[in-house]
């Protein structure tokens, strides 16, 4: 598999289709809500600068679920796949440059392009093998194993994001992540 998206796109240049007329470009500054819980995903955000996040609203409670940055295709997926209502939020986390591409022009790209096809099961494979490890850390590692984790695993967003969203993705109170940070 591809470093990342844009390398994996490279195939597209010999296409008969003219992928960047499929894209739209989209600033955004930080703390913009792209894709509201509840609402129909369309989109699939395409990150070439910034982070964003996916996350629930569980009784009032923010859970974040995972981070996006550079060159990480970001979609509610399972909304986006069945047409239906998202159970997640996707917001920016900092001032974002995105390219987007929406649901017609996926499913042309699906139809013109096979190997796109196979690009799409490769990035939802990784996916799936992030959202294992993430729910049996959950299940199986205290809040200072998964913070350790995560400061091993995504060293480049412990600078980028604010402490609560890193709190609420290890699933613990941004005091205990304090906590957790000066024993370690």
């Amino acid at each position: 598999m591809h470093n990342n998206f844009s390398e994996s796109l490279l195939w597209l240049k010999d296409s008969q289709i003219d992928f960047s007329k499929m894209l739209t470009r989209k600033s955004v500054k930080s703390k913009t809500t792209l894709l509201y819980e509840g609402d129909v995903s369309n989109n699939i955000y395409f990150i070439k600068k910034g982070v964003l996040r996916l996350w629930h609203n569980k009784d009032g409670e923010d859970v974040t679920f995972q981070f996006f940055v550079e060159n990480q295709p970001v979609a509610s997926f399972e909304s986006f796949a069945q047409e239906t209502p998202s159970n997640f939020s996707i917001e920016s986390l900092e001032d974002s440059e995105l390219l987007i591409l929406n649901r017609k022009n996926f499913k042309v790209l699906q139809k013109e392009e096979p190997q796109f096809s196979t690009l799409a099961y490769q990035i939802l494979a990784k996916r799936f093998i992030e959202y294992t490890r993430y729910f049996l850390s959950r299940i199986e590692d205290d809040p200072a194993t998964r913070y350790k984790k995560f400061k091993t695993d995504r060293p480049d967003l412990n600078q980028r994001i604010p402490d609560y969203y890193i709190a609420s993705y290890l699933g613990i109170s941004p005091v205990s992540l304090s906590q957790i940070r000066h024993r370690i």
